[in-house]
């Protein structure tokens, strides 16, 4: 009896003990949503602020899922692509472009009150990654390299009458990784992962006008813009590093280790952090000016939990769980609150 009720006291400090500690992390898990059936690598986020979505791009389910943004239950899929990889929510018409990769080499333009795609362009190979411009509605979409390619383009799409107006050619590499545009709708910085560079481009005349070496560090994914202080993150995977630039020089500010298999960055301004999403954790950096940046945690998530997007309104960081190369892997989607 007395050895029962040692063992009972000890498993409930143990749990007391752990609750403790995860109320000390800068992000504290909430919610889950198991995702059984689902295989594969789950792409990037969509948000629909107003009308509480959230979208994920589903590559092996070629489908783009929609969750309830407050609960974080799966409403839905869409259904009818190829390999759904990146996206962005168009509030003015309830529409929802999506780059289409794999074979299908595509931008897919779907009604998000019917949930169905009703126009699709065809691009180059290698669609990929894609940057929504709020200020002159068009859509940046990464194609046109492929995998001997040493070049690509950035096709310009105008989201109001959903065709090609331009691009922006002779981009070196075979393709890029994640892109940001600044809130003046004037500059995009994108990760060039072939040539080991942040490119900037001037988007009125569709020039790649620098180049910034990274700091012996390759295949960078992740992004994010601090613009208040002239700073632009990038996190790479070989080997995981969390690099800062200044945008006024482009010369490198600091770099530090964070996790592997990154893909998403976010920029938490009113607490002045940034989560970084890759395999297993999240790395959480505080801002103490523009040239300091200190770790202050790795939060536990999950296998290849890489894409995530950051919520500000609501304080939550939504995270997608993958499985890609882990067949018994536990598909999710994570919300993660801010402490």
């Amino acid at each position: 009896m007395r050895q029962s009720l040692q063992i009972c006291m000890m498993t409930f400090v143990l749990y007391a003990l752990t609750v403790k500690a995860q109320d000390k992390l800068p992000l504290k898990l909430i919610a889950t949503t198991p995702m059984p059936g689902f295989t594969g690598d789950f792409d990037h986020f969509g948000l629909d602020i107003k009308g509480n979505r959230l979208f994920l791009a589903s590559e092996n389910q070629k489908t783009v899922e929609v969750f309830d943004l407050g609960t974080g239950a799966r409403i839905r899929s869409i259904t009818g692509f190829g390999q759904p990889l990146t996206m962005a929510y168009l509030a003015e018409s309830n529409s929802l472009v999506v780059t289409d990769g794999g074979d299908t080499d595509a931008v897919e333009l779907v009604d998000c009150k019917e949930y169905k795609i009703i126009n699709t362009l065809k691009l180059g190979k290698g669609v990929d990654h894609g940057a929504y411009n709020p200020i002159n509605k068009y859509f940046y979409v990464e194609n046109g390299g492929g995998s001997e390619g040493k070049t690509h383009v950035m096709t310009i799409i105008d989201t109001k009458s959903f065709k090609q107006v331009g691009e922006v050619a002779g981009l070196p590499g075979s393709s890029n990784e994640g892109m940001v545009i600044n809130h003046a709708g004037k500059k995009l910085y994108v990760n060039l992962t072939g040539t080991d560079e942040v490119g900037v481009i001037d988007l009125k005349t569709r020039q790649l006008i620098a180049r910034w070496p990274l700091p012996d560090a390759h295949v960078a994914h992740a992004i994010a813009l601090d613009e208040r202080n002239h700073r632009l993150f990038t996190a790479t995977r070989k080997p995981p590093e969390f690099i800062v630039f200044n945008t006024d020089t482009g010369k490198v500010v600091t770099s530090l280790p964070c996790v592997g298999v990154n893909s998403d960055m976010s920029l938490d301004v009113a607490r002045q952090r940034i989560y970084v999403t890759g395999s297993d954790t999240a790395s959480v950096f505080e801002q103490r000016d523009a040239d300091h940046y200190e770790h202050i945690a790795e939060v536990p998530t999950a296998y290849r939990a890489k894409s995530s997007i950051f919520v500000p309104e609501l304080k939550r960081l939504y995270v997608a769980d993958s499985g890609k190369g882990k067949p018994d892997a536990k598909l999710a989607l994570q919300i993660f609150e801010v402490q």
